[in-house]
């Protein structure tokens, strides 16, 4: 069976983060707690995991463990994550089928102030997490600014952000910046191997492609990132020639419901294989023909993306991007 990590609200551990959770608990504790914090840092460290632990606090589940950390058994941390307690509103782009959408729209971000107006049902706090800030579209960001600009005493809002800088400067001037840096590898590879997603040598190679950070380790093993990989280094060796009955197999595994995700998998790991090889080329002067590869590179970073956005036919993509490669590969040899 495949490894599914589990949410971050269901999750009540957190390691590497204890100046931000150190920071949080001091705010409190001099009642210097602000309406809005921007949690920031690169994808998978934990942000989403410091929200949630923050906000069982905040709505006065009983303390345990280190840091802000709660009692997974008290009522408030049951009604969490049974996505059951009143005085929680989460804004994610998952919607309430199960499936994602490609943003949080604006309907969402207009219900913020009308929740935040009333006074807490149970808790000591009324706590909305946005999951992430990013996937906010135009209007919704404009209309959390009501939220951030109309803050009510009992309310803390909690916004999640892998690229701050691409928010409204008026978002993050109205918030409280906490930022989350990665762990080490060791620790990545610890917490897959305690999750049982992967050992040995195959979780120090899930810690290195997700540069330390323990939830995007968990998440790319379950997305397949190992088996992605070694479909990536296998082209990149073979070019340029590359075993057509091979590449075929492969393009089928895009078709289907679950294609996407392979699909984008395999480009992602072709890319950041891609980048890896010219930094080092250049670094060590050999940057004669890697102009090529840096067009492949480029065109493979936002293949995923245009692919999903339009529609196109998956395995049409793959095959003009293995021609991109085999024309950088002529110059100069992966």
């Amino acid at each position: 069976m495949a490894y599914e990590p589990p949410h971050p609200r269901d999750v009540f551990g957190l390691k590497g983060q204890e100046a931000a959770e150190a920071a949080f608990a001091d705010a409190i504790e001099r009642g210097r707690l602000h309406h809005a914090w921007l949690l920031t840092g690169p994808e998978g460290v934990g942000k989403a995991t410091f929200a949630y632990r923050a906000a069982r606090r905040l709505m006065g589940a009983r303390a345990l463990g280190e840091g802000i950390g709660s009692d997974p058994k008290d009522p408030v941390s049951r009604q969490i994550s049974a996505r059951s307690h009143p005085d929680l509103m989460v804004l994610e782009r998952v919607g309430e089928d199960g499936k994602p959408r490609k943003v949080i729209p604006v309907e969402e971000a207009r219900r913020l102030p009308e929740f935040f107006a009333k006074a807490p049902a149970s808790a000591p706090y009324r706590v909305a997490i946005i999951d992430a800030a990013d996937d906010l579209n135009v209007n919704a960001a404009n209309a959390l600014l009501k939220t951030l600009e109309e803050p009510q005493g009992r309310g803390v809002l909690f916004l999640i952000s892998h690229s701050p800088g691409k928010l409204l400067p008026t978002i993050r001037s109205r918030c409280r910046r906490l930022t989350m840096a990665a762990g080490s590898e060791g620790m990545a590879v610890e917490m897959l191997e305690q999750a049982g997603a992967a050992e040995g040598e195959n979780a120090l190679r899930l810690a290195r492609m997700a540069k330390g950070a323990p939830g995007m380790a968990l998440q790319l093993a379950a997305n397949g990132a190992l088996a992605a990989d070694d479909a990536a280094r296998e082209i990149l060796l073979s070019l340029p020639r590359a075993d057509e009955a091979a590449l075929l197999s492969l393009a089928d595994t895009f078709r289907g419901s679950e294609g996407m995700q392979r699909f984008r998998a395999v480009i992602e790991r072709l890319a950041e294989r891609i980048h890896i090889f010219t930094t080092r080329e250049a670094a060590e002067g050999r940057g004669l023909g890697l102009d090529g590869w840096a067009t492949a590179w480029e065109k493979l970073t936002a293949l995923p993306d245009r692919v999903e956005a339009v529609n196109l036919d998956r395995a049409d993509a793959f095959f003009s991007a293995v021609r991109d490669l085999r024309s950088a590969a002529k110059i100069r040899a992966f």
